[in-house]
């Protein structure tokens, strides 16, 4: 820490934050925009998974960034990462273990928040490892233009299966492939087992996950369909519309285009 002489004693303590206490400092390109985020800004009386945001606090949000200064090993100056960061142009990161190091840059940025991230190894591990669909049989996908379950019915699809899918409004029945659904209680007469996962308990599975779902994007295998807003201040309009079926695909906000 240095100090100007004189009776003012001016205090410059930036070099000092981010060498010593600051882990990484990102600049954040891209936001996920997700529907735990509206859960975490309401009171959670009993916390588990998802504790409630505090007053004051920044909102949370899984981000694409660059790399402006680091302390950790694992990342450099001008790296490209993906992970927890906040609404805001830059994030001081001081949990490194919630970043990923993007190594492959020839697919969209944004692609890390939706098919490539967290989305994405969401569908492969709910398909994969706990549906377990044979060829020839019936999988069926509620909100099935959203972020997950467009990529679920692309997989079922890839294996074989017939697909059929609900969606939040006439014009996504339109763009959906699946075939849509009314009438919800004949899936309930299926007897069908629910079974619910955290998706952060796969991440062990993402470099799997990315040697599966890299070439099927290049090959054209899998498309993924995003909606993009522009500028951090439109985020809070971004979430709102999660909650009226105004949005068409995974939705992101570009925050910087560097």
């Amino acid at each position: 820490m240095e100090t100007d002489g004189g009776a003012g004693n001016v205090v410059r303590n930036k070099k000092l934050m981010l060498k010593d206490y600051i882990k990484v400092l990102v600049k954040v390109l891209y936001l996920s925009i997700d529907p735990y985020q509206y859960i975490r800004s309401t009171k959670i009386e009993k916390p588990g998974y998802f504790s409630s945001y505090s007053p004051g606090s920044v909102m949370a949000s899984y981000g694409v960034g660059r790399v402006l200064e680091s302390g950790h090993s694992d990342f450099q100056k001008g790296d490209l990462v993906w992970g927890t960061t906040g609404w805001e142009e830059y994030s001081l990161i001081t949990e490194p273990e919630t970043l990923f190091k993007i190594q492959h840059s020839d697919v969209p940025l944004s692609y890390y928040l939706g098919v490539l991230g967290m989305p994405g190894l969401t569908a492969y591990v709910g398909f994969y490892e706990f549906c377990a669909a044979k060829k020839g049989e019936t999988v069926f996908i509620s909100s099935a233009f959203g972020a997950v379950g467009q990529l679920v019915g692309q997989l079922a699809k890839l294996t074989g299966c017939y697909v059929v899918g609900s969606a939040g409004s006439q014009e996504k029945y339109t763009l959906d492939e699946p075939e849509g659904i009314k009438n919800m209680m004949n899936i309930i007469y299926k007897r069908l087992r629910l079974e619910g996962f955290v998706v952060t308990d796969y991440f062990h599975l993402f470099p799997k996950f990315l040697d599966f779902m890299l070439p099927c994007i290049r090959e054209g295998k899998i498309v993924y369909m995003e909606d993009i807003s522009e500028a951090l201040e439109s985020c809070p309009a971004a979430l709102v519309g999660l909650f009226n079926s105004s949005n068409l695909g995974k939705k992101v906000v570009i925050v910087a285009r560097e």
